[in-house]
């Protein structure tokens, strides 16, 4: 246990509270599991994306919920149970969902601007010119 706090960096204490915690949400939430480091770790659906991803394209359709569960059920290999497991899970834990999915358009939006950037400086008169460092 200790080796693996270690690894985690982590207190031993804390490690185990994780594992509570997670073993419990397991329990009210079957099909869920918890991917990832310490920091970063995050819930996904066994052998599936993780349960910000699902709500995230569910938040992009429109209309009622079962009607968006059963559009995304068809536009991916997810069945619609597994879907609503997802949102159940999110239901419960909607703070930690919604900061996951916020965190990850601003990673995305942050890699858009940078690539426009890059982009842009290229395409400048004489943005290549100079010499070549490898």
């Amino acid at each position: 246990m200790a080796e693996r706090a270690a690894r985690e960096g982590t207190s031993c204490t804390a490690l185990v509270e994780r594992l509570i915690q997670e073993g419990v949400d397991q329990l009210d939430h079957p099909g869920i599991v918890f991917r990832g480091p310490m920091n970063n770790r995050r819930a996904v659906l066994a052998a599936g994306p993780a349960v910000w991803e699902v709500v995230a394209r569910l938040r992009e359709l429109d209309g009622p919920v079962e009607r968006r569960i059963a559009v995304l059920s068809a536009k991916s290999d997810l069945n619609a149970g597994r879907i609503r497991v997802a949102v159940a899970y999110a239901r419960a834990h909607g703070p930690e969902i919604l900061d996951r999915i916020m965190r990850n358009r601003q990673a995305a939006e942050a890699f858009h601007r940078a690539r426009v950037s890059r982009a842009a400086a290229v395409a400048r008169p004489g943005a290549l010119d100079g010499p070549v460092h490898s």
